[in-house]
C-alpha cells in the first residue's frame, strides 16, 4: 500500500516541478525579450532624434535623403513639417513608452505615470498625424501598397492613442491598459521596419526589395511592420484566461529566447554602424 501511494506521489511532485520550472522559464524569457525590445526601441528612438529631429531643428533637412531619397523637397513646406514632426514625436514615443509599462513605475510613481501618459498620448497623436500629412499631400516612395499600408499605420495608431486616454480617464484600467499595450505594439512598428529590413537584406541579400520601395518585399513590409504587431498584443492581452500546458510554455519560452538572441544581434550591428555614430554626433555636436 505504501509502495502504491509513493508511486502516485512521486508523478505528482514531477508535474508539479515541471509546472514551476515552465512557469519560471516563461516569465524570465518574456522579460530578457521585454528588456531588450525597450533597450532596442530606445537606441533607435535617440536615433531619430539624433538624425531626423536634429536635422530639421539645424534646418539642414537635405541629411534626409542620405537615407531615403525624396523625402526631402525645399519648396514643400507642409509635407516637411508634417515627416518632421512624425519623425519628432516617433522618438519621443519609442523613449516614453517602456517607461508606461513598467508596473513599478504605475504602481510607486502615479502621478508620473499619469503625466508621462499625457506627454506619450499628445506625441503619438502628431506623429499619426504628420506621417497622414504626408502621406496625403505627398505620397510614399513606395507607391499606392506602401501609402494604403502606411496610412493604416497612421490611422490605427491615431485610435489607439485616443482609446488609451479615453479609458484611463473613466478609470477603465482593464481596458485602458489593453489599449495601451496595443498603442505600444504600434508604437514599435517603425523601429520593427528597420529591424525587419536589416535582417532581410544581411541574410536574403535583400530578395524583393527595390532601390524604389516597389518590389514584392517591400509591399509586404508595408502592412507587415505592425500587423503581427497588433495580433501579438491581442494574444497577450487574452493570455490570461488560457492556461497553457508546461511543454507549450517551455516551447514558447525557447521561441522568445531565439527571438531575443535575433534582436541583440540586431540591436548590435544597427547601433555600432548607423545608430551610435549619428546619436554621438548629436551629443558631442560635431
Amino acid at each position: 500500500m505504501r509502495k502504491s501511494l509513493t508511486k502516485q506521489i512521486k508523478p505528482e511532485r514531477d508535474s508539479q516541478r515541471l509546472e514551476r520550472v515552465s512557469l519560471l522559464a516563461m516569465r524570465w524569457s518574456a522579460r530578457v525579450l521585454v528588456t531588450t525590445v525597450w533597450v532596442s526601441a530606445a537606441l533607435f528612438g535617440l536615433y531619430i532624434l539624433a538624425f531626423y529631429a536634429a536635422a530639421l531643428y539645424e534646418r539642414n533637412m537635405e541629411r534626409w535623403n542620405n537615407v531615403l531619397p525624396g523625402l526631402y523637397e525645399k519648396d514643400s513646406v507642409a509635407t516637411t513639417s508634417g515627416i518632421g514632426l512624425h519623425f519628432a514625436m516617433g522618438g519621443i514615443i519609442l523613449l516614453l513608452g517602456s517607461l508606461q509599462l513598467l508596473e513599478k513605475v504605475r504602481t510607486r510613481y502615479p502621478a508620473l505615470h499619469r503625466w508621462v501618459g499625457r506627454l506619450y498620448i499628445v506625441s503619438s497623436l502628431l506623429a499619426a498625424a504628420g506621417g497622414l500629412v504626408f502621406i496625403f499631400l505627398k505620397g510614399t516612395i513606395g507607391g499606392t501598397v506602401m501609402d494604403i499600408g502606411f496610412a493604416g499605420y497612421g490611422v490605427f495608431m491615431f485610435i489607439s492613442a485616443i482609446e488609451t486616454y479615453r479609458h484611463a480617464v473613466a478609470r477603465r484600467l482593464e481596458k485602458h491598459r489593453a489599449w495601451a499595450l496595443r498603442l505600444f505594439a504600434l508604437a514599435i512598428g517603425s523601429w520593427l521596419y528597420r529591424m525587419d529590413y536589416g535582417f532581410w537584406i544581411g541574410f536574403a541579400d535583400g530578395i524583393g526589395h527595390t532601390p524604389q520601395f516597389n518590389g514584392a518585399f517591400d509591399k509586404l513590409m508595408a502592412f507587415f511592420f505592425y500587423l503581427p504587431n497588433l495580433l501579438v498584443a491581442e494574444l497577450f492581452i487574452r493570455a490570461r484566461k488560457y492556461r497553457a500546458s508546461a511543454a507549450l510554455r517551455l516551447a514558447a519560452a525557447f521561441l522568445l529566447l531565439c527571438a531575443t538572441g535575433f534582436l541583440i544581434i540586431g540591436t548590435y550591428f544597427f547601433t555600432l554602424h548607423y545608430w551610435g555614430p549619428a546619436i554621438l554626433n548629436w551629443v558631442t555636436g560635431s
